[in-house]
């Protein structure tokens, strides 16, 4: 754990008005109060090398868990300098893992040779983990693009920012042909099967389709099909941040190439990613090979399909969504359960029946109906198992029975949601963009053309 901190000013600005916002409501004030800390007080660590942020019970540190876990926190950089460095030390922290291994999904503090070593794929010491997730590059720069907006900070438009998207950039143009190109490959030796790639580590056959190919889900499973939806609807989104922040550096030729690149991995959603549901209708399906097979599921990690407008590729009120949105709340989704205290979505990585909570705040957030949000809050109340601190997945009719009691990335989403409750949202964000365009056009997010940052 990280060396005992005290609480800023500032966070507890932000505590004190969402207790008022609950102010008949003791629980939900102290769960609020345990969870939104919780990253801060016990996950970050500081060393020569900047901001390290530790998943929780795994010390080591996801590029996507890592970027999750201090977003709530974006509510308060404008004020507090002392936040902006830390989270600004997370973000260059990333930027150099990054340049390190593109393919990498989480990392070691130090070059100390921790983590799955043994694993058949070009491991090194930093490395604890090499399983490649479309996700694992989206996060960093949709955490830099969210942090430049909320603080106006230009010192992130530099060089090095300049690096890691072109050597982003560079891996995703491969992996739209991972059969021809791509010289990644993934095998784990004494494992479940969800833990390695086969083909001798190269995955499940795909085709191009103008999508960008991933190994793993962000639940570090792997793919059944290697175009996974969501992912690339979330490098929809932040494609179009890389073309502002590049814009802003005056880099053209590389922000064209990434509209170019955002075109196509749109039109292949288009074209592949969706099917005519005999029961719901128009829907997006969780994966693709393009070659015609189909996986028709949602994981409770995200980026998921329920996740689509809080990763900003459309709106909640869409039509094909909201088809979606029924046919992954029903038990047509292999991976939804309901049970005595909760219902929802689970996942293939924990057992069966097991909700997980960063589920419920996805469904909680982009969530239409009041009576559903009430619902959801309900739900986070009667399964937190007196801890008050959120878990990964839990039995929903015994939920004291979970898996994982310290894991940051849960506490950071049920806390962004009470804060979206509280109207109080990340700048420049989804959530915030949604408040502001209630009756705007969809894909609000996937233009390119958000507002300027903080001055």
């Amino acid at each position: 754990m990280a060396a005992e901190r005290k609480i800023p000013r500032s966070l507890q600005a932000i505590i004190d008005q969402v207790k008022e916002h609950y102010a008949d409501d003791q629980e939900l004030q102290t769960l609020f109060e345990q969870c939104f800390l919780n990253t801060y007080l016990t996950t970050i660590q500081e060393d020569e090398q900047g901001t390290f942020v530790v998943t929780g019970d795994i010390p080591a540190m996801w590029l996507r868990d890592s970027s999750a876990q201090v977003r709530p926190y974006l509510t308060v950089v404008k004020e507090d300098a002392d936040m902006a460095r830390l989270i600004k030390g997370v973000i260059e922290r990333q930027w150099r893992y990054i340049l390190h291994d593109p393919y990498a999904n989480a990392f070691n503090q130090t070059a100390n040779k921790q983590g799955h070593q043994q694993d058949r794929t070009e491991m090194s010491p930093l490395v604890w983990e090499r399983k490649y997730e479309l996700d694992s590059l989206c996060y960093p720069i949709q955490l830099a693009y969210l942090y430049w907006k909320a603080t106006g900070d230009d010192s992130v438009l530099q060089p090095t920012l300049k690096q890691v998207l072109e050597t982003i950039y560079r891996i995703w143009k491969i992996e739209q042909d991972h059969e021809a190109k791509s010289s990644y490959s993934f095998e784990r030796d004494d494992c479940r099967v969800s833990d390695t790639l086969l083909r001798k580590g190269k995955g499940g056959y795909s085709v191009p389709t103008g999508m960008t190919w991933s190994g793993f889900r962000p639940s570090d499973d792997a793919c059944l099909y290697g175009y996974l939806i969501p992912a690339n609807m979330f490098a929809v989104v932040v494609s179009n941040y890389a073309v502002e922040l590049l814009t802003a550096m005056e880099e053209i030729k590389l922000a064209e190439q990434f509209r170019e690149l955002e075109a196509d991995i749109r039109q292949g959603i288009g074209q592949y990613g969706k099917m005519d549901h005999p029961v719901y209708g128009e829907i997006y399906v969780y994966e693709t090979d393009g070659n015609g097979r189909v996986n028709l599921m949602d994981d409770a990690n995200v980026p998921s399909l329920l996740a689509i407008p809080y990763l900003g590729y459309t709106t909640a009120d869409d039509p094909v969504y909201q088809n979606t949105r029924r046919f992954i709340l029903s038990r047509d989704n292999p991976y939804y359960y309901e049970g005595s205290y909760a219902k929802g979505v689970g996942s293939p990585h924990t057992p069966d029946h097991y909700v997980w909570h960063i589920s419920l705040a996805i469904q909680g957030m982009t969530a239409i109906d009041s009576k559903e949000k009430k619902q959801i809050v309900a739900m986070f109340k009667q399964t937190h198992a007196d801890t008050y601190f959120m878990h990964e997945g839990f039995d929903v009719d015994r939920p004291e029975q979970y898996t994982r009691s310290w894991f940051a990335w849960a506490n950071s989403m049920f806390s962004e949601f009470l804060l979206s409750e509280a109207g109080i949202y990340v700048p420049g964000s989804p959530l915030e963009n949604m408040k502001n365009n209630k009756a705007g056009d969809r894909h609000v997010l996937s233009t390119g053309k958000a507002a300027k940052p903080n001055q």
